[in-house]
């Protein structure tokens, strides 16, 4: 009897020292945390929503959290869930500055990471191949934005004389990496469609709809009929600069140019939103970030990491690994490109596909 005792308690430690080596949660399931920054932002809600959907789909336990937009917080919550046992994350940043010290912590506990929509720096990928940026490169952002803004100028050449535009710039919150590349990309590819953009008036709105409203307000106070276009860097603001239009009368009866603004006004993120507003001739157009193709690139190579089925190179969620360097960082770095999985952004008009299909 006794012995049989000593031989149930070995097996008992053993089985307590396996359990505890397994990303396993109660029965057994596979665990990824989701670290959101904010869940406020249409795009965010939208990612977070299918991450929830893929995690239920492969039958993972998926632990949310929610930082608020506070970088401190989010590294609190990612330090409490590490010592919680969490090793695979799927992660929307606060800032980009913490993600080198965040994978330090990660790669301390054997774990991994997969970010989205704001990018890691090339530092925090190179600190071990099991961490991951699945996203869409900002400058392409703007320059689809700019392509849809010179094809409505190039159809309708009297409202912008001398190809000269006089533009309104709705940023997000200032240095975010999708506020300097979507500008960056925005002016250089008008410039290459040989237009002369004059700035009229640019501030941030910090992405929400509120603020975008508010800023546009006071703008029409001060410039009204000094502006041919209002470019936002995502839907919400872009909404929220529609709705100012509408308040101060700058509207028209004549929707054959595809709104009923005096002015066409364009978002980013193709959020639902967005169509049911281009659907009433309201918003002009906006650009494709694909919450769902960047979600699932991000939750697949994690899982595939979980359960042990990653090599370098595969696809995940449907996007190939990348293999060519592009002018972006972090993806700009050959020796950590395979980390990268990119997401294409895409021009959403009344004519495209993506708006027939999805209004």
């Amino acid at each position: 009897m006794k012995r049989f005792l000593v031989i149930l308690a070995a097996v008992l430690v053993m089985a307590a020292l396996f359990t505890g080596c397994t990303p396993s949660g109660d029965g057994g399931k596979v665990r990824i945390a989701l670290l959101m920054r904010n869940m406020d932002e249409q795009f965010l809600k939208d990612y977070s929503e299918s991450v929830r959907r893929l995690a239920d789909q492969a039958g993972v336990e998926l632990n949310v959290q929610d930082a608020r937009s506070d970088g401190a917080t989010q590294l609190t919550q990612l330090q409490t869930l590490l010592n919680q046992g969490y090793k695979y994350f799927v992660i929307v940043p606060c800032v980009s500055e913490l993600t080198e010290q965040m994978n330090q912590e990660i790669l301390a506990k054997d774990g991994a990471a997969a970010y989205s929509n704001i990018q890691p720096t090339t530092e925090a990928l190179k600190v071990g191949k099991n961490f991951f940026f699945a996203s869409s490169p900002e400058f392409v952002a703007g320059q689809y934005q700019a392509q849809i803004i010179a094809d409505y100028f190039d159809a309708y050449p009297d409202k912008a004389p001398g190809k000269t535009l006089n533009m309104i710039i709705i940023n997000g919150q200032l240095g975010h990496p999708a506020q300097v590349n979507r500008r960056a990309g925005l002016m250089a590819e008008l410039v290459t469609r040989g237009y002369t953009v004059n700035v009229v008036a640019e501030d941030t709105a910090n992405w929400t709809p509120d603020q975008a409203q508010q800023k546009m307000d006071a703008w029409i106070g001060a410039y009204r009929n000094q502006f041919n276009v209002v470019a936002a860097q995502n839907d919400g603001m872009a909404l929220g600069a529609v709705e100012s239009l509408i308040q101060n009368g700058l509207t028209k009866d004549d929707a054959s140019d595809g709104t009923i603004l005096t002015v066409p006004v364009l978002g980013i993120d193709a959020t639902g939103e967005a169509l049911n507003s281009m659907k009433e001739n309201k918003l002009y157009a906006t650009v494709l970030q694909d919450a769902v193709g960047q979600s699932s690139a991000a939750f697949d190579v994690i899982h595939q990491i979980a359960t042990g089925v990653y090599k370098p190179g595969n696809a995940a969620g449907g996007t190939p690994a990348a293999t060519t360097p592009i002018d972006e960082a972090p993806a700009n770095d050959a020796s950590i490109i395979g980390q990268c999985y990119l997401v294409p952004f895409a021009p959403v008009t009344k004519d495209s596909d993506y708006y027939k299909n999805n209004s």
